[in-house]
Parts: structure tokens; sequence; C-alpha cells
């Protein structure tokens, strides 16, 4: 590992404090696959309610949906997740800015700090691998009060307590959450945390690792799509082009580059992924092969286009796609609603989003398109969209932790508006795995306290409660990605052989 820039290992360990809870969840037991960090008991189902950890219990009825809430075991329909060996390898990976705890808020919550007001001078020496761990919350102490209840502020809270048993942040604390990051990150810690402590069963990962199918190490847990956003958002030719050995001089080949991915992938798979729409609205039309293949000849010719040339050439491409992945039975997923990061979201664009996903999939009746994030915060409208359309599957990846509130509010109302069997509620969307755990307990809590407010205000009898839960925790995840077959596959897997 580069030492360059940075304090060892050593020297950072040095003076911390020797204890540390690294295995511990405030008032865990273990239930459901391997153990989960959620507590069950058998006077009465309670859980942590909020990132400081207050008990409830509830009626006869909410300590039955919040027992089973609690032991059922969650399928995860998004992350970034990089290779476990890639976090192992410290900030030799690119994706790994800093290798002590400031690491777990470097992805949402960072964003927090500095629109509540963090100078970025403060925010990049947080992240300096070069300055002491313990230093490090003198640069965050500031802020920290009004991020800490945030959604990202909470998954945050709830994990440092899970892993590190440490309440919240302060002055005294940092010493033995710096030692239970170093404690916890070891070898297989990717496995511990998602399957034995969080109780999940899969991840569906879409690597940001420079490649659009990760042949990851671990593939049975971490579960990857095909990333399609630079087949036809650019298009990144040399990314695709280069795997398959095909060299692109015509739109003919570039088809040809489509097809050997699909090829290639589409049998081990879980979905493909596109979150183009960071970039434009999801309104992609129909355009004929004549119509963007002058585009595409000047992308070759390294010729920039202009807005109108641009659309036609996405568009024609992002259905051609789109067909691939409906031919090797892969689900569509694409980002939808708020934008991560700060200081750069137009909602105006973003609120079209939900108008332009019908389209989608009054154009597509065949293929099964999920719309992730809730359309946050446009969530209304998704839910008339999975209502009307039926290829249309909604996932809360993210939504519980940019507002918890409306995430919980939303699952509350689509359960009694639009079918069960098209809602996914758990995707961590992180690329550190820490932060997964705070995440899947936030959703936890979230599904069990929309059940009981619905059984409460008499919208759902109390078995009607019961029955929902395996199927939008784990079910519906593992009947539209045929979880099933993929493990199958997965489980024979040499990737030096395909």
């Amino acid at each position: 590992m580069k030492t360059e820039n940075r304090i060892t290992r050593r020297s950072t360990l040095k003076g911390l404090l020797a204890a540390g809870a690294a295995g511990t969840c405030g008032a865990a037991a273990a239930s459901g696959a391997g153990g989960a960090a959620f507590s069950s008991g058998a006077g009465g189902a309670a859980f942590s309610s909020g990132a400081g950890g207050a008990r409830r219990t509830g009626s006869p009825s909410a300590t039955m949906i919040d027992g089973k809430v609690m032991r059922t075991a969650l399928v995860d329909t998004h992350e970034h997740l990089i290779e476990e060996r890639g976090r192992l390898n410290g900030t030799d990976h690119p994706r790994v800015k800093s290798d002590d705890w400031s690491l777990l808020l470097s992805h949402y919550l960072n964003s927090d700090m500095l629109t509540a007001g963090m100078p970025q001078k403060d925010h990049d020496a947080f992240f300096d691998p070069g300055i002491d761990p313990v230093d490090k919350w003198q640069r965050l102490k500031p802020v920290w009060p009004f991020v800490k209840n945030t959604g990202y502020g909470q998954a945050i809270r709830h994990s440092i307590r899970a892993l590190y048993g440490v309440e919240d942040l302060s002055d005294e604390s940092v010493v033995k959450v710096a030692r239970g990051y170093e404690k916890v990150r070891r070898p297989g810690f990717y496995r511990d945390i998602l399957v034995r402590r969080a109780n999940i069963l899969s991840c569906q990962v879409n690597s940001l690792e420079g490649t659009p199918f990760m042949e990851t190490s671990q593939p049975l847990l971490l579960m990857q799509d095909i990333s399609i956003v630079g087949m036809f958002a650019g298009p990144a030719i040399g990314l695709y082009s280069e795997p398959a050995g095909i060299q692109v001089t015509s739109l003919d080949d570039w088809y040809d580059v489509l097809e050997w991915w699909f090829a290639r992938y589409g049998p081990y798979a879980v979905a493909v992924k596109t979150q183009n729409a960071y970039s434009r609205d999801i309104d992609y039309e129909r355009v004929s092969r004549a119509e963007a293949e002058p585009a595409f000849t000047k992308v070759l010719k390294d010729r920039s286009l202009n807005g109108a040339e641009r659309k036609k050439l996405e568009d024609h491409l992002f259905w051609i796609a789109v067909e691939l992945a409906t031919e090797h039975d892969l689900p569509v997923k694409l980002h939808t609603g708020y934008y991560a990061g700060q200081n750069r979201m137009p909602l105006t664009r973003v609120g079209r989003n939900p108008g332009s996903a019908c389209e989608l999939c009054r154009a597509a009746p065949e293929t099964r398109f999920v719309f992730m994030h809730i359309g946050y915060p446009y969530y209304e409208e998704m839910i008339a969209l999975a209502k009307q359309y039926s290829n249309a599957h909604i996932d809360m990846c993210w939504s519980w932790i940019i507002n918890p509130v409306a995430a919980k509010d939303f699952l509350k109302k689509y359960l009694v508006t639009a079918p069960a069997n098209k809602i996914f509620p758990f995707g961590g969307d992180y690329v550190p795995v820490e932060p997964v755990l705070g995440h899947a307990m936030m959703v936890r809590q979230g599904i069990a306290q929309a059940l009981n407010e619905l059984v409460r205000e008499r919208w759902l009898s109390e078995e009607d409660a019961l029955e929902l839960v395996e199927p939008i925790m784990h079910r519906n995840a593992e009947r539209l990605f045929s979880l099933a077959e993929k493990e199958r596959r997965l489980k024979q897997i040499d990737w030096t052989r395909i």
C-alpha cells in the first residue's frame, strides 16, 4: 500500500483505545440468516427507532408486525459497492478517498456537510488520508449538529452504533470509532456486514469501477447489473469495444459490440442499469437508424454533436440496448428523481421524469422497467405510474436516506394504491459497505411503521399486513430478477472460461 502523504496504519492506531465494540449492535439478537443486527424479543418486538436508539414497543398487532419485519431477510436491489479486495487495498483504490472512519461519510453525507456550510477546505481535509483520523472530528464538529438527523446522517449513526458500539460522534467517542473501523475492516467483512448483521440475501451492484459488468469475486453476494448508459450516451466506444475485440468503424460494428456484451454477460446479470437521467430527461423517442447514423459517424470522426443530433443518437441507441435487454429477459433499471451531490440539480427537468416514464412503458409493453428512487420528490406520480402500467416497477433504493418520512409515506400509500408485487423497498446505493447496515436498519423501521399505521388506521388487517412482509422484502425481487436461476448459473461460473 502506498504510504507517501498518508499516515501509516501503525501510527494511526497508536494511542487509540484498546477497547471497541466492533461486532455488537446496541441491543441486537441473532435473527434471520446468520444473526442480523436487529432485536425481536420474546416479550414483544422492539427495535431502535431513530439514530439516537430510542426503543419502542407497540400494540399486540404492532409487536407481530415489528417482529416479522425484523426477522425477514431483505434482497438489496441497488448498490455501487466496490470489490472487497479494493477496500482492503485502501487508498490505492481510486474510490477509497481515505482508509479510515471518514470513508463512511464520503458518499452522500459529504453533500449535506457542504450544503450545511462546511468550508470546502475543511471538507477536503476531512477526507485527506494524510490527516490523523482522530483529528478529523474537529473539521466535522461545527456542522455535525446540523446534518446528523438527516437521512444521510441517521444511516451513519445507525452504522457506527451497530459496528463500533458508539451512540454518537463526540470528542470522546471518535477515538473508539477510529479504532472500530480498523477492527471491522478485515477480510470477509462484506459478508459479515451484509449477511450476518443486516440479514441481506444478496446485493445487486451497478459497478462504478470502470467496467460495464464486474466479474466479481463474490458473485452470489454481489450480483451484477450490466451498465448500459455508455452504450448510448457518448457513446463510450472504447470502453465497450475493446473487451469485445471489435473495431468500430460503422454503426453495424457498434450493434455487434452491444450484442457481444449481452451474449457474454446476459446469462449472469440480474438487470441492466442507466443513470442517464443525471444529464437529461428520460424522454427517449423511437428514432430510426437513418436518422441516427449521421450523428454516429460524426462521433467516430471525433466531431462534436449539437443538441438535436445528440438526442437522436442517444434515443436510437437507448432502444437498441433496451431491446437487447428484453430479448435476454433482463429488467431495465432507470435512475429517476433526486440527484446526488450538491448545487447542480435542475428540479424542473426532474419533475418530468414520471411523465416520460409513462411514455417508455407505453412504447415497450414487453420490457420490464424498474424506476428507481421513487422519483423523489415526485413520488405520488410514481405510484400512479405503477398502478396504470403493468410493466412499471418501483425501486425505493436510496429514498429512505434522502427523506425517511417521505419514503415511509410512499410505501404506505403505494400498498393501498398499486399492486404489491411491483415494489422493491431496499437498495443502500452506497460505495462503502458500512453504511448499508445503517440504511437497512432504517428500512426495516420504515416498513414496520408503514404497515403498523395502515393497520391502526384500519386500511389493512393485521393478517393482510403480515402477508405483505415477505413479498415486499424479498420475494418480489426474487421473482422479477430471476434470482434462483441466476444463482444456479453463478455457482458454476468461472469468469476466465466464459
